[in-house]
């Protein structure tokens, strides 16, 4: 692992060749998955779905498929691993690129395991057992909403000490960058599209995660949570994204 850490001289998503560039089209996934079996019936049913899949089998193993392969999107992620565990391993990923998709693959079924996945930079969190249209249907709502195919929207969104850039997907705050994943920046987008307005649970499940996401509506209160945890002088006490009790949120100034 300290070998792939001290490679990342640059984020992941900037490690690439021009020719890397022109092939942002291509969707490819890393699967870290050390059960055999499962590896491949996920790899099978995402290159069914039209997916290229890099597999690994340990956390080491991981790492140095990112690093061979910096043009991957979306990184699959078990969470009881031989050699360290998935939330580790998401970590890391999380700090070398804010842009890549991430999911935690788990049969653990406890709240605080979810939660834990998340909070540490995961996207979405899938458990075992699951079908094949439950797992494309939540990769392909991933690439959706990470921005990874290709397309980008023009402009920029200033409100109070933010600038949203949603060209580049990009978070500034008094002009100081904050470092955002895909999902939190589409999150911030709809608050600021949207100021003065309470936005219930359900409206920022649809239209960030999809109407056709299987999962919780914990996802958005953890995500918003960790949200506020970055643009919020006082997480505790928020003044930007407040609740509303029993519905959801709303973003003011």
């Amino acid at each position: 692992m300290a070998d792939w850490k001290s490679k990342l001289t640059k984020p992941l998503s900037q490690q690439r060749s021009n020719s890397e560039r022109k092939n942002d089209t291509v969707k490819k996934i890393l699967v870290l998955e050390d059960e055999t079996s499962i590896r491949s019936f996920v790899v099978i049913n995402l290159n069914r779905a039209g997916y290229e899949v890099i597999e690994a089998g340990t956390g080491a193993e991981a790492f140095e498929q990112l690093r061979l392969h910096p043009d991957i999107k979306v990184a699959i992620l078990d969470i009881m691993l031989p050699d360290t565990d998935g939330f580790e391993v998401c970590r890391k990923i999380r700090t070398a690129d804010p842009h890549i998709g991430i999911v935690m693959l788990s049969a653990r079924t406890q709240e605080m395991d979810k939660v834990t996945g998340l909070m540490t930079g995961a996207d979405d969190y899938i458990t075992k057992p699951f079908s094949p249209a439950e797992l494309t249907a939540r990769i392909d709502a991933l690439f959706r909403r990470t921005g990874a195919t290709g397309q980008a929207d023009a402009g920029e969104l200033v409100q109070g000490p933010f600038r949203l850039n949603t060209r580049n997907r990009t978070l500034e705050k008094e002009g100081f960058r904050i470092k955002l994943t895909q999902v939190e920046y589409s999150i911030m987008k709809m608050f600021m599209d949207n100021p003065g307005k309470a936005l219930s649970r359900e409206d920022i499940l649809n239209t960030v995660w999809g109407r056709d996401y299987f999962g919780e509506l914990k996802i958005a209160d953890v995500n918003i949570r960790r949200l506020r945890i970055k643009i919020e002088d006082d997480p505790t006490n928020p003044v930007y994204i407040t609740t509303v009790w029993g519905y959801g949120y709303k973003w003011g100034l």
